[in-house]
């Protein structure tokens, strides 16, 4: 037994076995590392808390093994509240031995290495034994070391039991009674002899009860001669009578509920009268109050490595340096309790709070690493995050500053609108019964984003499996297509241990960016995202759209996998956690921002070159900076018109439009698809039309709204003073007169455009010039595209044609007649 004194962390190592090489499997993939396997297995371990646990916090895969953190009738009660624990859970410990049972500060146990069987697969990833010889059961001793590679042996033996462990605990506690000298020096064999005879050897039991003068340490041993070495179970044990005296100095353990689920969730959220009272104590260790894996993430952004303090201690065991976290012993109290409203809190700032606030405009890659900003935007969306969905508005608020990596996963699930019971719903799907679709999954699971050590793992391709599978079985009315695997990545890395919120999250965010896109016949589907992309190519970027266009360079050949996966076929994970955490905060329309965001940093190079150098520029993408694309993405988001990206095969509108970011956000609008459908909307376009337009068009209520017709203020200006869109009127001087909108401009189309289609020098198209870069509204009796696709081609940005032309606003009463000269 051995005191955890004041440590907080610790960490043991061991070796995977090594794999034969140039060795494939059945599928004719190269065989998946024991490491691998074993860092799958352990992540189900981060979930397994309970007081008599040394809670794992996360392994490390480095180049010279594994890294993991992590009164006697008392200490048997306790031992045994941790092994029942663990078999619920499915585990037994088969190491348990004098090294790891612990005792914090308190004296209360907590089992270490609780894991190693699990996770080695029970001790076949691994070439040494699992277990300590002097507590390991005599049937465990029996069957001898077994390895896969071992011929000598014709099938793996059973793995072990409850009751292995509770021999060892016998062993562990007849040595805290008897002393470990008594069988120090005696081998294993005649060691298990005389365990095994201990239940007739009364006379042991009462000279050392007398020794002692202890009656516990009688019981104790009624409970190795009676109990432990006939194999009872820990449930068994922990119900004896024996423990009636110790069992009610403990309250029963009860897991916290998790976000999502059926249960009540309430926590103690009452302020002190005077809220500058709450952290008056500066010598308080607010730190200590955070849990473990938060913090064990903040030392590993402070620098921490724990392979290198285990090679510099040149011990197995070590307590890295909490300590040494650079400024958190600085943080102000307050920060650890933010308030959680709107206004700005009353309570004294920080002392570094200005450097907080530059923090906020530094890069993003760079703020994920300061560990003082991420710990408060942690313990701000921990806050929020355990207030959801009450405080659902501000968690998209702060999202749009920066989701912290730690939380992401929860984060996201709470953008996407998670609630409910998702673990019972995603227990009711049936993931087991052989479907058509399963052969596709196996042979796409293999492909999909294995650089990655946890999805390549064999516990990452049984989840993956899992929650196709039950999207699949879940959406009768959709089908498999290769790209759902790619999708599906992202939801179960942020949730390894989650299976039904990598589930719901998945389910909901495939209506919401890709409705329809896995119909059994989606063609119409993607060919109308196809086409509204290449319009959006032309609205902000004209001369790269008339090149493209020119050498028949079209989305057709390389933006299929982009939106069909929404960039996850085309992007690794950490670029695709960055890109996702503004995509969730845009609408179905965002994407075409993303697309064309990412067309413009590779510009200069589609310009110079033809279609076969394209088409190899994007057989293998060059490197594509995300900060800069999603930047790029707002901008080229503010500038298009809500209706200019409207798809007839979109989600149609929700029965209660929830537009909470629309109306939290700053630079995203609440997405067109979900507005109600009024005459003054854009009407479904037939898809041979649609194509036939360089340009897209925007409705009526855009242009309205666009323009602040109907309201008493300006009309909206950019910066430079100038308004942000110009109406032009193609009509005729006499049709222009007789009504027009307030503020366009008349530039007859016989008047503008030369033969060749050059732009003729007037008056009129001289203004247009000074318009250049702002929104241009093509309009006219009916729709005319050719006047928008002559500005294209002169590479005016931001052209669009009003819908329904200028008859959709005759009803408006918003027409202006000018009034005659004097």
């Amino acid at each position: 037994m051995r005191p955890l004194k004041d440590a907080q962390l610790g960490a043991f190592t061991f070796f995977a076995s090594a794999l034969p090489h140039d060795v494939c499997g059945s599928n004719g993939l190269p065989l998946t590392p024991n490491s691998i396997k074993i860092l799958g297995r352990f992540q189900i371990l981060k979930t397994v808390t309970h007081p008599r646990l040394c809670q794992y916090v996360d392994i490390s895969r480095g180049k010279h093994g594994m890294l993991l953190r992590r009164k006697v009738l008392q200490i048997a009660y306790e031992v045994l509240e941790g092994l029942e624990f663990m078999n619920k859970h499915g585990m037994v410990h088969r190491a348990l031995s004098a090294h790891n049972v612990l005792m914090d500060c308190k004296g209360n146990v907590k089992l270490a290495k609780f894991g190693l069987y699990h996770m080695t697969d029970h001790g076949a990833d691994v070439d040494f034994p699992i277990g300590y010889p002097s507590y390991l059961a005599p049937e465990v001793i029996a069957q001898g070391s077994f390895h896969p590679s071992d011929s000598s042996h014709d099938e793996a033996p059973l793995p072990s039991g409850p009751k292995t462990d509770v021999w060892s605990l016998g062993v562990l506690l007849f040595e805290l009674c008897a002393g470990r000298r008594l069988l120090q020096n005696i081998d294993i064999s005649e060691r298990l002899k005389f365990i095994l005879t201990l239940g007739c050897m009364d006379d042991i039991v009462t000279v050392l009860a007398e020794e002692h003068g202890c009656l516990d340490t009688i019981k104790v041993m009624t409970i190795i001669c009676v109990y432990v070495f006939s194999r009872a179970t820990p449930a068994e044990l922990l119900g004896d009578p024996v423990f009636d005296g110790v069992s009610c100095l403990y309250t029963p353990f009860q897991k916290p509920v998790s976000l999502f689920s059926s249960s009540l969730r309430c926590a103690h959220l009452e302020l002190p009268e005077d809220i500058s009272d709450l952290c008056k104590d500066d010598d308080e260790d607010y730190l200590s109050e955070r849990a473990i894996d938060e913090v064990y993430h903040l030392w590993c952004l402070a620098g921490g490595d724990l392979e290198k303090e285990l090679t510099n201690k040149e011990i197995i065991q070590s307590k890295p340096p909490i300590c040494t976290l650079p400024k958190l012993k600085d943080v102000a109290g307050e920060a650890y309790y933010p308030l959680l409203e709107d206004e700005q809190s009353s309570l004294p700032q920080s002392n570094s709070s200005n450097e907080l606030s530059a923090t906020v405009t530094l890069p993003l890659i760079i703020r994920e690493r300061d560990t003082e900003y991420q710990l408060i935007r942690i313990i701000l969306f921990d806050r929020l995050l355990k207030a959801y969905p009450y405080k659902k508005n501000l968690v998209w608020k702060e999202a749009r500053v920066d989701i912290p990596p730690l939380v992401r996963g929860l984060a996201w699930a709470g953008l996407l609108g998670i609630e409910g019971d998702i673990q019972a719903k995603y227990e009711s799907i049936d993931k087991d019964t052989p479907i058509p679709t399963d052969r596709q999954i196996e042979v796409d699971i293999p492909r999909c984003h294995q650089y990655d050590e946890l999805l390549s793992s064999p516990q990452g391709h049984i989840k993956f499996r899992r929650v196709l599978k039950a999207w699949v079985v879940s959406h009768p009315d959709l089908v498999y297509w290769q790209g759902l695997d790619s999708l599906c990545a992202p939801f179960l890395y942020l949730n390894f241990n989650n299976e039904a919120l990598a589930y719901a999250c998945m389910s909901a965010f495939i209506p919401k960016y890709l409705y329809n896109f896995f119909l059994k016949d989606n063609s119409h589907v993607i060919q109308e995202y196809l086409t509204v992309f290449s319009q959006m190519i032309a609205f902000h970027d004209p001369e790269l759209s008339n090149h493209l266009n020119e050498i028949g360079f079209i989305p057709d050949l390389y933006a299929i996998p982009w939106f069909l996966t929404m960039f996850t076929h085309v992007f690794p994970l950490h670029k695709i956690f960055h890109l996702w955490d503004t995509l969730l905060l845009g609408n179905s329309s965002f994407p075409f921002c993303i697309g064309v965001a990412i067309l413009q940093q590779l510009r200069d190079r589609l310009l110079a070159n033809g279609f076969n150098e394209c088409i190899l520029l994007f057989s293998d993408l060059p490197e594509i900076d995300i900060e800069r694309c999603v930047r790029e993405s707002i901008t080229l988001f503010c500038w298009t018109p809500k209706s200019a990206t409207y798809r007839q095969h979109a989600q149609p509108p929700k029965a209660a439009c929830d537009n909470g970011f629309g109306k939290t956000a700053t630079y995203y609008s609440s997405d067109y698809q979900d507005m109600p459908k009024t005459d003054l909307s854009r009407e479904p376009l037939a898809l041979c039309d649609l194509k036939a337009e360089v340009s897209p068009r925007i409705s009526a209520e855009d242009l309205i709204d666009l323009c602040e017709l109907s309201l008493a203020g300006p009309a909206k200006r950019t910066k430079a003073g100038k308004p942000k869109i110009i109406a032009v009127d193609i009509r005729s001087v006499e049709d222009f007169s007789r009504g027009h909108i307030s503020g366009s401009i008349n530039i007859p189309f016989s008047t503008a455009f030369g033969p060749d289609g050059e732009l003729l020098q007037c008056p009129a198209t001289g203004v247009l010039q000074n318009y250049r870069g702002r929104v241009i509204v093509v309009i006219s009796h009916a729709i005319k595209s050719a006047f928008a696709s002559h500005l294209v081609k002169v590479n005016f940005p931001r052209v669009c044609i009003l819908d329904g032309g200028i008859n959709k606003l005759k009803p408006t009463g918003l027409l202006t007649v000018p009034s005659p000269q004097i």
